[in-house]
């Protein structure tokens, strides 16, 4: 459904400024666009190919690395050397980066991946946000408190329209993974296959991807972004596991079938916040920050704000004061309007009471932590889910057999 945005929003001022946020490429460069384009050109129908650049392979294989942003590759050619190849062009294939969307965050870019939609269309837009129907904060990422996962997130995968297409269908992860709500939600669809190591699930991908004339296939790794939230993406333990995501990466593309097409992507990039009062802001001792609020969701560099009811307009005027320029803070209806969320304007029905009355995305290296509430999160090193280009831009790596 199309949201209906309160008349005459586009003369503030405040909204004017908002206008400048770099918000995602929905239906031409994001991660919602890419399984339907490799799917599209597989004959699978239903399917539009928003990404025109990328030719039709018979099989196509995705690789997504939690956390390895575009800005990041580039920051370290000595430590990935393979992926550093990519960029160029070289090999046969394009380098580019494609935009995560908002929030770039890990649970809502894998039900962007997986369902082909936006997330104010698949429902899952933040890493914490309100469950209309019992006022509690949801995690979508851990999927706590349990809710129902199909009524949460209806529409098919991009995975179980090709599987009844008959397109050889797989996704190769850790086994732990296999049962999960998200996978449920947003990645499943033919047969699933759990190894532990990366190089067991890149061998098996490659074994996949040969498996069916036509094949479409998702391997994934987490251990890069563990390392950048608890060392930061400026230390050596985030160093050493792009090296070995680069090895992996090379494993896979040396095994690849005929007429394959290997993709290699990321659910968001990640920023270092200083451990400082001026960089992270303590939402559990700030008083003015707290006044009218019932919940705080998201996480700290992408904030849900959930209002006491007729305390909105408040909360924002407050928020915008206090953030200044190192926030972008909207309203609901100026973030969809602005198409942070999706096309401009649309939004599922469902889907509405999840995002917060306010949203503030951070625009420095900043964050809004919550030390009591949220002790582990706010610990954490290396951060996400705005719309900076550390953020937001993520690979798209081709390679061609």
């Amino acid at each position: 459904m199309s949201y209906s945005a309160p008349p005459n929003w586009q003369d503030d001022p405040e909204i004017l400024d908002l206008a400048g946020a770099p918000v995602p490429h929905y239906g031409t460069g994001s991660l919602a666009d890419l399984l339907p384009t490799l799917a599209a050109g597989q004959g699978v129908p239903g399917l539009a190919a928003g990404i025109t650049e990328l030719a039709p392979a018979d099989r196509n294989c995705v690789f997504l690395v939690d956390g390895m942003g575009w800005e990041q590759i580039k920051a370290h050619p000595e430590y990935a050397p393979f992926l550093t190849s990519l960029l160029a062009s070289s090999r046969g294939g394009t380098g580019r980066p494609i935009t995560a969307g908002f929030p770039a965050t890990t649970a809502t870019s894998l039900a962007s991946v997986g369902t082909g939609l936006p997330p104010a269309r698949h429902g899952l837009p933040g890493y914490a946000v309100r469950n209309p129907a019992s006022g509690e904060l949801m995690n979508q990422l851990r999927w706590q408190p349990w809710t129902p996962p199909k009524p949460w997130q209806p529409y098919p995968t991009v995975f179980q329209l090709a599987d009844a297409a008959g397109v050889h269908t797989a996704q190769v992860s850790a086994p732990n993974f296999q049962r999960t709500p998200l996978t449920q939600i947003a990645l499943s669809g033919g047969t699933f296959h759990g190894r532990m190591t990366g190089e067991e699930r890149m061998d098996l991908a490659a074994i996949q991807l040969a498996a069916g004339e036509r094949s479409l296939v998702y391997t994934y790794y987490s251990e890069l972004d563990g390392a950048g939230h608890r060392h930061g993406v400026d230390s050596d333990a985030w160093r050493g596991q792009l090296m070995y995501v680069d090895r992996l990466v090379q494993r896979l593309a040396e095994q690849l079938p005929p007429r394959t097409a290997l993709y290699v992507t990321a659910d968001h990039g990640m920023v270092d916040v200083p451990f400082d009062e001026d960089s992270r802001i303590d939402f559990d001792e700030d008083w003015e920050l707290g006044a009218g609020v019932a919940l705080l969701g998201g996480e700290g560099r992408a904030r849900h704000v959930y209002a006491v009811p007729g305390a909105e307009a408040d909360v924002l005027t407050v928020w915008r004061e206090v953030l200044g320029d190192r926030f972008w803070v909207a309203s609901r209806e100026e973030a969809l309007e602005l198409g942070w969320f999706g096309a401009p304007g649309e939004c599922d029905e469902r889907v509405l009471g999840r995002i917060g009355d306010v949203i503030a995305a951070a625009q420095a290296d900043v964050a809004i932590t919550a030390s009591r509430n949220e002790p582990n999160e706010s610990a954490l090193t290396g951060m996400h889910g705005s719309m900076t280009a550390a953020e937001q831009l993520v690979p798209l790596l081709e390679v061609r057999t």
